[in-house]
């Protein structure tokens, strides 16, 4: 059963949508809120995201820029408005595509189920990632920055990798240890700081003020996936 996640501040819309979709067999939840909607699909990742424009506290063109740094399956705008300018930002910004209100619904299913199959198909390869500038490959574990291979062992880039697959969130010495060491976090180990600090300095990250990947202090390491 493909999660759906309905975005939308008018609630009798919202309702209305989803008893659709749940009635075509999908699992449906709902955010009323731009904010809310960026914790929900982190906690999630949801199939697919139905995301309108006009929301409180964040908007849909906000939601969509910070959430696609992480989020890669399809996100698929509601506008009321029929503006060129707005179709084109929310494609620019990362959204697969885009559809009027009021919305119709047998239009809707239809662009839910071609992003999905597009989604199986492709499958954007899992084994790869890109960040902007910077593409890894975990089969061949390298890593290129503006197509130029960057030299980085085993280690290091298994490293890079659990980050980028945390992009925006906080990941701990402890599970970074536990996940590429196979033991619990002792407190004293520095092993993962200094193939952190090897990463940033491979990866041109400043090593003073490092903006890449950064230190949160008594937590952990934060990959900013926009910082690339």
């Amino acid at each position: 059963m493909k999660h759906i996640l309905v975005v939308e501040d008018d609630s009798s819309i919202a309702e209305w949508i989803s008893d659709y979709l749940i009635s075509h067999g999908y699992q449906i939840s709902v955010a009323n809120r731009g904010d809310t909607a960026v914790e929900m699909i982190v906690e999630d990742r949801p199939d697919l995201v139905l995301l309108d424009i006009m929301l409180p506290k964040k908007n849909g063109f906000d939601v969509c820029k910070e959430v696609r740094a992480f989020y890669h399956c399809p996100i698929l705008i509601m506008t009321a408005c029929n503006e060129e300018a707005d179709e084109v930002l929310g494609l620019e910004l990362g959204a697969d595509d885009y559809i009027n209100k009021p919305v119709k619904l047998r239009v809707l299913l239809a662009r839910i189920k071609a992003l999905l199959r597009r989604g199986n198909t492709e499958e954007q390869d899992l084994s790869v990632r890109v960040f902007g500038s910077l593409r890894m490959d975990s089969k061949s574990k390298t890593a290129t920055i503006n197509g130029k291979v960057t030299s980085l062992s085993t280690n290091e880039f298994d490293v890079l990798w659990l980050l980028a697959s945390h992009a925006g969130q906080v990941v701990s010495r402890d599970e970074l240890v536990s996940q590429l060491r196979g033991f619990d976090y002792n407190g004293f180990d520095r092993t993962m700081d200094i193939r952190v600090s090897r990463l940033r300095k491979k990866l041109d990250d400043c090593s003073d003020h490092p903006y890449k990947i950064k230190t949160i202090w008594g937590k952990g390491y934060l990959f900013v996936g926009d910082a690339w």
